[in-house]
Order: structure tokens, then sequence, then C-alpha cells
């Protein structure tokens, strides 16, 4: 029995072969992430049942509740499954580039430099800029950053343990010049900055979440449509080449792609950190090491990672509503130290 499916245009020139297994995968995890929808639009402080939240998004509902569900809660859900979604996606590629399972935006630096560059920005530009302008000022931080971090990595080439070494010393650096920039801001700045460095999507709006989807409609389809280069690079650069595959090109787009992915997050999300690192472990368990596979299913668990955290921690401590930020931190860092001990660094 064929176990793949292969989706091809019209001219045949752009062509994508998933296994049947990632298929099913895909749409549990979807209907998991229905579940937690769902589930996120009930609970709060307060409490709304299931079936009037499935009927009102329905549009059969009374409208009774539309406030809480439309305006407070399911902007903040969307907005945390995307966010979560990209940081996956992210971390996805940034292992697949720099072949190491430790690789992610926010442990070499790149969510760093991304909080860094925002945090100046929201302190001294928001208010005569415009805090429009802040997802492309992190996109650049962040590239900046990954670009100043592979060359202090480069002695005759670069291998994956000094890239991950000089990141994590530059992810330092950048928590020290964020800090110092909070001590010299003023005082209502400097408590939102912290909430936001946290990693939080309170007080998210349809603004937010219509700002961040174009971006991901961009950037996600094209993480799919380079992961034959990908698949066909861990194979090693001489075979790529010769294969016809233009590696540095296609190596520099897809680092792009992670760089932007890590820094859009940072601007609508904050600084949540190692859901970079968890989602693609997780996918590559579920569907093996396939880089098409592993894109759509590191997405969606990224989400689910991300907005089961939130949902938690704006509903385990009322009235306190925790940024999500602490508890994937509290997963992430033991995560992280165990791949360090499984990997024999």
């Amino acid at each position: 029995m064929n176990k793949y499916i292969l989706f091809r245009n019209k001219t045949g020139k752009v062509s994508f072969l998933f296994e049947k297994k990632t298929i099913v995968v895909i749409i549990i995890l979807a209907c998991l992430l229905s579940v937690l929808l769902i589930a996120g639009l009930s609970i709060g402080s307060t409490m709304l049942n299931p079936l009037v939240v499935i009927k009102h998004l329905l549009n059969l509902g009374n409208g009774e509740h539309a406030f809480i569900i439309e305006t407070l809660r399911l902007p903040r859900i969307i907005l945390a499954l995307m966010a979560g979604g990209a940081l996956g996606v992210s971390g996805l590629i940034m292992q697949g580039i720099i072949r190491n399972p430790l690789g992610s935006p926010d442990i070499i630096g790149i969510t760093g430099g991304a909080s860094f560059t925002a945090v100046v920005f929201i302190t001294y530009f928001a208010d005569t800029l415009g805090i429009k302008w802040l997802p492309l000022v992190t996109i650049a931080g962040a590239a900046v950053i990954s670009i100043l971090v592979y060359l202090l990595s480069w002695k005759k080439g670069v291998t994956p343990m000094r890239l991950v070494l000089i990141g994590i010393g530059m992810a330092a650096a950048m928590s020290a010049l964020t800090t110092m920039v909070l001590v010299t801001g003023n005082e209502y700045t400097t408590s939102q900055a912290y909430l936001w460095l946290t990693g939080s999507v309170y007080g998210a709006t349809w603004g937010n979440v219509y700002s961040m989807l174009p971006w991901l409609l961009i950037f996600i389809p094209l993480a799919i449509f380079y992961s034959k280069t990908v698949n066909v690079q861990e194979l090693g650069d001489e075979v790529a080449v010769g294969l016809g595959v233009k590696v540095q090109l296609h190596r520099f787009s897809l680092l792009f792609i992670s760089v932007a992915l890590a820094g859009l997050t940072v601007a609508f999300a904050g600084g949540i950190r190692f859901v970079g690192l968890i989602a693609p472990h997780i996918s590559r368990k579920l569907v093996g090491r396939s880089f098409g596979n592993l894109v759509p299913v590191s997405a969606l668990v990224g989400g689910l990672i991300v907005s089961l955290a939130d949902i938690f921690a704006r509903t385990a401590f009322l009235p306190l509503d925790l940024p999500a930020g602490i508890f994937v931190s509290g997963i992430g860092a033991p995560f992280f130290i165990y791949l360090l001990y499984r990997e024999h660094y």
C-alpha cells in the first residue's frame, strides 16, 4: 500500500510528498487545537458553558457573551497559536541549518537580539515613530545578531557546537543590555517591558492578529517550499551541490525565514523561550525526520504549547494573570539540560 500522498500543481513545477501518517498526525493535532480553543474560550474569571461557546462560534447564540468571547479571549488564543507556530518552525529551521539539536532562536541569541531592539524602540522611539514599525525593528535586530553570531563562530568554518556556545554568550550579552535599558527607562515603560519580555499575549487584539497573520502566510509556506533542499543538505554540502542545490543561497533564505519568524514573535508576544527547542523534537517523535512533514507539525505543536501555557497562566492563579512564558520556560529549561546530557556535550 502506498504510504505517501503527492501534492502537485498543474504545471508540475511545484510538488510535495507527504506521508499518510503525517496527514493523520496533522488531523489529530488540529482536533486537539480545536478542543483547546473551546476550552480556552470557556474558562477564565467568568466561566462559560462550552456548548454556549460552540453555538456562539457557529453564530447560533444570542450574543450575550460576545464581548468575553470575541474581544477578550479569542484574539488572545489565536495570537498564542500563531506565536507558538512561528517559534516551532523557526526552531526547526535553525536545527536543520546548523545540524544541532540544541539550535533554537532563543538559545543562540536571536530572540535576545530582537528583544533588545524592541525594548530600545518601545522606550525611546515608539511615541514618535509609531508602534506599527515594531515588527520590522525586531526582525532587523534578530538579523543583526544572527549575522554577528555566525561571524564570531567562524574559525576555518563554523562548527555546530561552537555556534551554539557563541550564541549562548550573545544571548547573555543581549539580556544584560536589555536590563540596562530597562533600568534607565521610566517606571511605566519598565513595568510593561518586564511583563512583555517574559512572554505574554495579555491584552491581545484583533489588530495584533491581523498584523501577524500575513507574515505567517508568507514565511511558513516558504519554509515548506525549501524543505527538499534541507533534506538534501543533511547528506552533506558536497552531495547537495552535486545534486544541483544552491546550498549557500538556500541556507541564507532559510536563515532569513527563521530570523523573521522569531522576530515577529518577539514583536507580538514578547520573549517566549524554549518553544523553538521543544516543538521540533516532539514533532520528530511523531512524524520522523523529513523536513517537509516537520514544518506543519512543528507549527501545530508549537501552537499547542504556547496556547496551553497561556490558558494555564491566566486561569490557574485567578485573579492573577501570569505571563505564559513562565510556564513554557519551566518545561523548556529541564528539557534543554536533558538534551545536553543525551547528546553528551
